[in-house]
């Protein structure tokens, strides 16, 4: 990976390059696939998906002088998924995610004649053959010049710890750099690691026996705050550690009578609750429970070792999946448009649905499941497409009597597949709508649900007809 520090005219972007991919390629075919092999491919299991991951920072501390305050932990980017193949001969082998492609960018900062409050990582990716994969961006940094050690209020709360939130844990010896190390998992153990670091969601809450099925452990909402019981979980694996109470640390000491919200690059310790002298600790690659004594001049104070003191710092995990599918594609896969919320308009028989995002293009079509939906362009920022109706995906839709949810995916003009996390749920009716209710000659129809083959061709004509007049009506409106 080429790291590169961009002024800060250059729209408050940092540049990642990723050169280093000589063992990727991907595997092309000689032609677009048709509209039907592009439904099969988009229908099938995710197993060509091609993923990028990036993993950063909330906040980002200024260097002053000549000092060199790298990012820690350093922005990485992962590679996987089944669609990246092995550049050998050309063969079905296939980069899984056990031999997912790493990189981290140990030697990026921030100087204190940049003046940006905010910026965003810019990755630019490349196979061997120089060919650009695309661009892809992370979310935005916070600059800050130092930990902050008043306590924290709502003006300042992007720099707390809030629940539910994801966040990296390192501990530094001595202050030196080349002594870091990361709490991570490895093959569902955690270690402490010189170069890789896990992204973990902490969540605060109390234990309660009543609760079995969550392990005994209820969650709350709010910030988190010294002296609360927390719990840290693998965002890759579900690897999680016990209950453990969070404690701050100052001067080499865990402070037990204190309760203020935790904060960006705080040094905290991790108590255990069923010893109440053992501490999270590392020790060379190992994690492993110290054993605290209590300070003999301070009795609310617990004095700890090197291993024991941990910098938490909140993280972002922003991740990119596309699919190729059958078809030949030469040119990048960004901009990759990005999915942030759903609307629905209407309902019944004549639902729209506005999508909202960014990166959006004319060249844009939104699928649902296995089926294209009619998509309008509106801006860069919204996409408005036709809910396709519920007999597409489920044969004898009057008489359906269950939910059926499809995955929203964005289709390139030229097949390229883009992945996104939302779904859209149809839901049945409590009753038929009083048009299937009634016959043509206003009288009830005999056997409820059960009408004839000529109704259900009247009614299916009639809907197809109205949605048809209704998006002629809105475009051109």
């Amino acid at each position: 990976m080429v790291c590169t520090r961009s002024p800060p005219c250059s729209k408050s972007f940092i540049l990642l390059t990723v050169l280093n991919c000589e063992h990727v390629n991907l595997l092309k075919n000689e032609k677009y696939g048709s509209r039907h092999e592009q439904r099969s491919e988009l229908g099938r299991e995710a197993h060509a998906d091609q993923s990028v991951t990036i993993l950063h920072a909330k906040v980002a501390q200024k260097s002053y002088g000549n000092e060199k305050r790298f990012f820690c932990p350093p922005p990485c980017v992962y590679i996987t998924g089944h669609g990246w193949k092995c550049n050998k001969s050309h063969t079905h082998a296939v980069c899984v995610s056990r031999q997912q492609m790493f990189a981290c960018a140990k030697t990026l900062f921030i100087s204190d004649q940049d003046k940006r409050k905010h910026f965003c990582l810019l990755l630019r990716l490349f196979l061997g053959n120089r060919q650009e994969v695309g661009s892809f961006q992370s979310r935005m940094i916070k600059v800050i010049s130092k930990p902050s050690q008043k306590r924290q209020s709502m003006k300042n709360a992007d720099l707390c710890i809030s629940s539910c939130s994801r966040v990296a844990l390192f501990n530094r010896l001595r202050s030196q750099t080349v002594s870091t190390r990361y709490l991570s998992v490895d093959r569902g153990a955690f270690i402490a690691s010189a170069r890789h670091w896990t992204a973990f969601t902490i969540t605060m809450g109390k234990l309660d026996d009543q609760c079995a099925e969550q392990g005994g452990f209820v969650l709350s909402e709010g910030f988190i705050c010294y002296g609360c019981v927390v719990q840290l979980v693998c965002t890759e694996s579900g690897a999680a550690l016990p209950p453990m109470v969070i404690r701050k640390v100052n001067k080499q000491h865990a402070i037990l009578d204190v309760d203020e919200p935790v904060s960006q690059l705080h040094k905290c310790a991790f108590q255990f609750r069923d010893n109440p002298h053992a501490y999270l600790c590392l020790t060379n690659d190992a994690i492993i429970q110290y054993q605290a004594p209590f300070s003999v001049r301070d009795p609310s104070k617990v004095v700890l070792n090197d291993g024991s003191c941990w910098t938490i710092i909140g993280v972002e995990v922003v991740e990119f999946t596309f699919n190729q599918g059958l078809a030949c594609i030469t040119t990048p896969v960004s901009p990759f448009p990005v999915v942030t919320g759903l609307e629905v308009n209407g309902g019944g028989h004549v639902a729209m649905l506005e999508i909202h995002g960014e990166n959006f293009t004319p060249h844009l079509k939104v699928w649902f499941g296995n089926g294209e939906a009619e998509t309008m362009y509106k801006s860069p920022k919204s996409l408005l497409c036709v809910v396709p109706d519920v007999s597409v995906f489920s044969d004898g839709w009057r008489c359906l009597r269950r939910v059926i949810t499809v995955p929203l995916s964005l289709v390139r003009l030229d097949g390229l597949i883009y992945r996104t996390s939302y779904s859209f749920t149809y839901t049945p009716e409590l009753q038929p709508p009083p048009s299937a209710r009634m016959t043509a000659g206003g009288g009830k129809r005999e056997g409820g649900m059960g009408g004839g083959q000529d109704d259900d061709i009247l009614l299916e004509t009639i809907h197809q007809e109205f949605t048809r007049a209704n998006f002629h009506l809105f475009m051109q409106s």
